[in-house]
């Protein structure tokens, strides 16, 4: 008999696939095979998303997808981790006997005892504490391109939004020592990533908890000394914490790209403080003004809820303005999902659904006239891109990103060029544009790594 193959399915963000690394990493170290092909597999694990009703609903979508393999391929058992087990792990048991195993956000490192528990007929349930860090031992297989890697810098949040269960599913913020980081960041620059990306729920409060102060920028400091790798993105930062020695950090270090994800919510006085956001709309244009100011050229990446308990249209109107104004070069918009658990799930003033679709509409129409402008002013600019991919087309065959675009939300750039190998930076010429993604062609090659 050959080796039990294992098919694992990632729903969510991108600090949930580091869960499903470690996972991964886990079970190829005990001897396991991974598959990617559902009906081969022996076993199949679905790390769920749980934060709001539409990643909930997708979790739920693909168990009960997945768990038909019991009848028509070789799986012989279901197990289901992540955020949304955590929460509704009760639930799950009662409603879906399909499941077979079911383990919590902080149990990842006992994956390989969970399969061979269910192998053998046995039904697990985890214990679900949310305090547990992982150790430096333990094994790692990155999904990822080998281009680019994500770097969790934390886990849990210690941010009491109004609208988020994060904290109740994921635990109070606890950081990784740099140590563990450092080797982390030096293994992948070893592997061939050209791009780390810093992540957790806050990476701006990065070492409070362990060292007492906010240590972001001497953790980024450190990373930029690592040779084999050539960008540092940071994505998810708090806007109270970013301070002036990360807009420093961020201005000097050359290879940090000039891009800062910092997910806003709104910019209304009265809804920021039912969402319990520490920071007003004036603290907001200053941060903005501030960051412009002392980096050039900065991309900033932001996001918006529209239709949060009570929000007017006049409220709505002012967040439309204040996009115009603030000219975001990346924004993601999300409509409000009413969560049980938490004080913004029970205010009064709920939104319905189509006064929520409707407001999302034109903020998104907004944003896409915004972007258009915006990669308008990139023509015949020079931009060096990391190349993805090569693609059939003869007029545009490769493509890639420049350091303005995070890896799996943002455009692209689709480029003229010959004898790329994908994972490459090469310089390239803007020669036209849509909405969201840009043309070029190649110039030179910058990189020769």
């Amino acid at each position: 008999m050959g080796k039990v193959k294992i098919g694992i399915v990632s729903l969510g963000c991108a600090k949930n696939l580091t869960d499903t690394e470690l996972m991964v990493g886990k079970l190829v170290q005990s001897g396991y095979e991974i598959t990617n092909q559902e009906n081969l597999a022996d076993i199949l694990i679905i790390n769920t998303c749980g934060f709001i009703e539409k990643a909930k609903q997708e979790s739920i979508n693909t168990i009960l997808e997945l768990s038909q393999q019991k009848q028509i391929g070789n799986c012989k058992g279901l197990i289901i981790t992540g955020c949304l087990s955590q929460r509704y792990k009760d639930q799950l048991i009662a409603e879906m006997p399909e499941i077979d195993g079911i383990i919590g956000t902080n149990e990842y490192h006992l994956i390989d005892q969970v399969v061979e528990k269910v192998l053998t007929g046995e039904k697990y349930e985890g214990d679900y504490s949310r305090d547990y860090l992982f150790s430096y031992n333990e094994p790692n297989y990155r999904l990822t391109p080998q281009h680019y890697a994500y770097l969790k810098v934390a886990e849990g949040c210690d941010n009491r939004c109004s609208f988020c269960v994060i904290p109740s599913i994921r635990g109070e913020y606890r950081s990784y020592p740099f140590d563990y980081l450092i080797s982390k960041a030096e293994k992948m620059g070893k592997e061939g990533v050209k791009e780390i990306n810093l992540i957790a729920q806050d990476t701006s409060r990065y070492g409070l908890d362990l060292y007492k102060s906010l240590q972001l920028p001497e953790l980024i400091k450190r990373i930029a000394q690592i040779s084999d790798l050539e960008w540092i993105r940071i994505l998810y930062c708090y806007p109270t914490r970013i301070t002036d020695e990360l807009i420093q950090t961020i201005k000097n270090e050359n290879k940090v790209c000039k891009y800062l994800d910092i997910p806003l919510q709104h910019c209304n006085d009265e809804i920021l403080a039912r969402m319990n956001r520490p920071i007003n709309k004036q603290e907001i244009v200053n941060l903005i003004k501030k960051l412009r100011e002392a980096i050039p050229n900065l991309v900033l990446r932001t996001s918006f809820i529209v239709g949060f308990p009570g929000e007017t249209e006049e409220q709505f109107a002012e967040l439309l303005d204040f996009m115009e104004k603030m000219r975001f070069e990346r924004v993601g918009i999300f409509t409000y999902s009413q969560e049980e658990d938490t004080a913004a799930g029970n205010m009064a003033g709920q939104i319905s659904e189509a006064v929520k679709q409707e407001r999302y509409r034109k903020a998104m129409e907004l944003q896409k006239r915004i972007s258009f402008e915006l990669n308008k002013e990139k023509l015949n600019k020079e931009y060096a891109v990391l190349v993805e991919g090569k693609l059939a087309s003869k007029k545009y065959n490769y493509w890639g990103r420049s350091q303005d675009d995070a890896p799996e939300v943002d455009g692209r750039i689709f480029l003229k060029g010959k004898n790329i190998t994908p994972g490459k930076i090469v310089k390239v010429k803007i020669t036209g544009f849509d909405n969201y993604d840009l043309l070029g062609e190649m110039v030179e090659n910058e990189s020769g790594k």
